[in-house]
């Protein structure tokens, strides 16, 4: 089982979209562009609203922006908004029901903490410090450099036609409803 997962991925590539975005996103064109479920999306980004990573916008051309700059956000912010509190590992305390005990452990078998806790709890800590470190706008830098130069204005491009479409659309539904 993973520690995170759809939903964070689904989140952090999404998020990318927004990073140097002049313009809301609708999470219905975040979730098309991807190919991911648009109900999945569309519970998400609420979540990050209320940790205050996102700035939703209302209207024809709404959608979502990023409530910080992408400096400011960590993926740690992300994962932890999206996963809530979240431990590692579980400890069911198995150093004190060996069979020899007789369900009566002495003190050593269970003084202090658990040596295999404690590696969990070292692990989880390294692995928090690493995602606190690491920006949105660092991984929007590591991906940017990967895809050729013109990707970007054709997203970019992508994004304004489904903007115009909506637009067009809801023109075309206020002509109908004064007509009719």
């Amino acid at each position: 089982m993973a520690l995170y997962g759809a939903r964070t991925e689904y989140i952090l590539h999404s998020l990318l979209w927004l990073v140097d975005n002049p313009e809301p996103v609708s999470s219905l064109d975040l979730a098309e562009l991807q190919d991911i479920p648009a109900a999945f999306i569309a519970k998400l980004l609420p979540k990050l609203e209320k940790a205050g990573l996102l700035t939703a916008v209302e209207g024809l051309r709404g959608g979502y922006k990023l409530g910080r700059t992408a400096e400011e956000i960590s993926v740690l912010a992300v994962v932890d908004a999206v996963e809530g509190p979240k431990d590692l590992f579980n400890c069911q305390e198995i150093r004190g029901r060996c069979a020899l005990f007789d369900q009566r452990p002495p003190e050593w078998a269970t003084q202090g903490v658990c040596e295999i806790h404690g590696v969990m709890l070292r692990a989880e800590q390294a692995m928090r410090r690493e995602l606190a470190q690491i920006s949105l706008a660092d991984l929007a830098r590591s991906v940017r450099d990967k895809a050729p130069s013109p990707f970007l204005g054709e997203a970019q491009s992508w994004f304004d036609e489904r903007i115009q479409t909506r637009r067009t659309s809801k023109v075309r539904q206020r002509k109908r409803l004064n007509i009719s």
